[in-house]
């Protein structure tokens, strides 16, 4: 039993040096045998947020459960629209999916859990207003709140004209913002005749 717990600790040990969380294939990697991850969750050790992924079980509770998963799991997507709002509080939809932004011609991902929302983008379309932000100490991008007011005005017959206004509208009412960025995102995704009007008629 001693030498058990001795091997649970050295396992510990090393997702502690991984910042608490590894894929399965990443903990096999580092030396942990699978029979150790799964002997690890059953005694509570760690925790398993979707399948292939665990957790330190005695870490801060996450904030942002399915955010920190997807972003592990699928770590070439980004974060978007609904889900976008959401982290940048423009909007008071609550989203029930995880929305993330693939490139065009990459492989769909297989999640169980939390559920997708996929959108393809192409180009500058997806590669523009990109940014990392620290979610429950995971790197998680997420692109900023004048791309994803722009996505939202582009992908405005899927969720909502309403949605966008009011994120626009929102958005407005901060301390700090940049319309010059906002129009450069609206070009990027040909939405720049159709949002000014309603931009003017917040100024």
């Amino acid at each position: 039993m001693s030498q058990k717990r001795e091997y649970f600790k050295k396992a510990k040990a090393i997702f502690q040096r991984h910042g608490g969380v590894l894929r399965t294939s990443e903990a096999i990697r580092c030396g942990i045998h699978p029979r150790s991850l799964y002997g690890m969750r059953d005694a509570g050790i760690v925790e398993q947020l979707s399948r292939g992924l665990y957790r330190l079980a005695d870490l801060p509770s996450l904030s942002n459960q399915d955010l920190v998963t997807v972003s592990l799991r699928v770590p070439n997507g980004i974060m978007c629209l609904i889900s976008a709002l959401a982290f940048h509080e423009l909007t008071t939809q609550i989203p029930h999916e995880v929305y993330i932004a693939l490139e065009r011609g990459s492989e769909a991902p297989r999640l169980e859990h939390p559920p997708l929302r996929i959108y393809w983008f192409t180009g500058r379309a997806f590669t523009e207003g990109i940014r990392s932000y620290q979610v429950d100490g995971v790197s998680v991008r997420i692109y900023d709140p004048e791309k994803t007011i722009a996505d939202c005005f582009k992908y405005r017959n899927k969720l909502g004209l309403d949605v966008a206004i009011e994120a626009l509208r929102l958005w407005r009412r901060r301390k700090y913002y940049s319309i010059e960025r906002l129009m450069n995102r609206a070009r990027i995704c040909r939405v720049e005749r159709l949002i000014r009007p309603y931009l003017e008629a917040l100024v």
